[in-house]
């Protein structure tokens, strides 16, 4: 690599390099080298407060749960040293390499039995099912013929509560419990509330089957059958396009999206929270079944 004051900065920086963590993903397997799962924080096994390097080799990917074990001493440095020499995700017969694995020259985003189809760009092809007044709350990247998902939860203060960030978790307020059960991703609250449950179909389509979404007074409820904007109970379902990189989007956007469906203008903090209660007993009662 040339060295560059860029790069000098870049290495300077808690922020790892894009290249490098790309680098990382592909030798990880794309998940968790203990576990697997494809939801990660990038770890440097030699203790940045120590070195305050980004070398590619030092660096691992760890899930949430054996980040914080290992930080809390539980999970012995060996222990992680010895899993990224063999990852979860690339060992043979244990499990598919890449749980988000793409193929094909199309996407198909199912969301509340609302469709788009787009063709492959190349790495970095973006989609955007939900985008509220220029955030997209939920996005999905093809990147080394896999889905990098994007996703970000504000509280009904506007605040951030949650951010991934091409599948690396970002920033969090609190503790989640994220889940893969089989091609299912579920995300719950700490108290176990499902917040998004998204399907993973290999080769090229995902389907978001649940999923609750605020922003800027905007509640958006997404449901197997359809899509509820609380603001105005309007009901989204059966909408379906193809050679298009969208799906909702509400709001201004400086740069233009073209979705199944686009919201202008939309009443702000009118809710109905009926259907948000019965929105979170139904997640409740899902996780009893």
């Amino acid at each position: 690599m040339e060295v560059t004051l860029e790069t000098i900065e870049q290495c300077n920086s808690r922020n790892i390099p894009l290249p490098i963590q790309r680098e990382v993903r592909q030798r990880c397997g794309f998940g968790c080298v203990i576990c697997g799962i494809p939801l990660y924080e990038y770890e440097h096994m030699e203790e940045w407060a120590e070195v305050q390097r980004h070398v590619s080799d030092e660096i691992t990917l760890l899930c949430d749960q054996h980040h914080r074990e290992k930080t809390g001493g539980l999970l012995p440095k060996e222990v992680v040293s010895l899993a990224n020499e063999n990852p979860h995700n690339l060992k043979e017969g244990v499990s598919k390499p890449y749980n988000l694995h793409f193929a094909g020259s199309t996407v198909t985003i199912e969301i509340g039995s609302n469709t788009f189809t787009c063709q492959d760009q190349g790495y970095g092809t973006a989609m955007v099912p939900i985008s509220v007044d220029g955030t997209p709350l939920i996005g999905l990247i093809l990147a080394d013929e896999h889905l990098l998902l994007n996703l970000v939860i504000f509280d009904e203060f506007n605040s951030p509560v949650l951010h991934i960030k091409n599948n690396q978790l970002y920033y969090s307020t609190e503790s989640w419990d994220i889940q893969l059960v089989g091609t299912t991703l579920t995300v719950r609250e700490a108290h176990r509330k499902i917040l998004i449950e998204i399907k993973f179909c290999p080769p090229n389509k995902v389907i978001i089957n649940r999923g609750r979404f605020l922003r800027n007074g905007v509640e958006i409820l997404v449901r197997p059958k359809n899509i509820l904007i609380t603001n105005n109970s309007f009901l989204i379902s059966g909408n379906s396009v193809t050679n298009c990189f969208g799906g909702l989007i509400i709001g201004h956007h400086d740069k233009p999206i073209g979705g199944f469906m686009a919201i202008g203008s939309i009443p702000r903090y009118m809710g109905d929270r009926k259907e948000a209660l019965k929105f979170e007993k139904e997640s409740l009662n899902r996780i009893d079944e």
